[in-house]
Formats: structure tokens, sequence, C-alpha cells
């Protein structure tokens, strides 16, 4: 579980940049935003609910 919200972090970081320096594919930079939100939220409930697997 937490590999997969490594990579999901790395991913988003990665499609932000494209992102940003390419504004023929803008839409990476939303998916680049949703797919951070979504790590963060993880993070969050995973540190909150206390389970350490």
């Amino acid at each position: 579980m937490n590999l997969l919200l490594v990579i999901v972090a790395i991913v988003a970081v990665v499609l932000l940049l494209t992102g940003g320096f390419v504004q023929s594919l803008q839409f990476l930079l939303w998916v680049g935003v949703v797919l951070l939100v979504i790590a963060v939220i993880m993070f969050l409930a995973r540190s909150i609910s206390g389970r350490r697997t």
C-alpha cells in the first residue's frame, strides 16, 4: 500500500511538470492535480486510521 502511494505521488509530480512545460498537453496538469489529491487523501486516511501494515 505504501509503495502504491509513492508511485502515485511520483506519477502526479511528473504529470504536473509535463503539463506545466507543454501547453498543448495541459490536460495532464489536471490529471496530475487529481492524482496528487488522491495520494494525499490516501496518506492522511492511512495516518489517521493508525494502521501500520
